[in-house]
């Protein structure tokens, strides 16, 4: 039996408890009478439900599920989808909070980062 490699063991514990402070943070926005300033609703909506693939993701990767790096991948080619409908926003004049482009440049460069890693270490089939 293989080890799963250290770099995929991170990777996994970082997507679940990504995933887990997304689902919170998001309902909190969404559900939690917080006011949250000036609020892109398809961004928050849109980080909210994948955090729920992101804990799934981090239970295929520690799980080293074939599944699991197309899931990481889909993540972060959806999250880079929705960073660019939100520049698209911004550029357009609509308003926004500069923590939601922090957290755009964070889960992007997260999920690119975790789902090379999944491609990279992935088991063969």
């Amino acid at each position: 039996m293989n080890a799963r490699p250290l770099f995929l063991t991170i990777a996994a514990i970082v997507a679940v408890i990504f995933g887990l402070l997304t689902i919170v943070s998001g309902g909190r926005a969404l559900f939690g009478g917080v006011d949250m300033g000036a609020v892109v609703p398809f961004v928050l909506w849109f980080n909210f439900g994948a955090g729920f693939a992101y804990v799934l993701a981090g239970i295929g990767l520690w799980r080293g599920a074939g599944w699991a790096p197309m899931l990481a991948l889909g993540i972060a080619l959806a999250t880079l989808a929705v960073f660019a409908a939100f520049l698209w926003h911004v550029w357009s004049g609509g308003a926004w909070e500069a923590r939601t482009m922090g957290a755009m440049i964070l889960r992007s460069g997260v999920w690119i980062g975790i789902a090379v890693l999944a491609w990279r270490f992935r088991k063969a089939s």
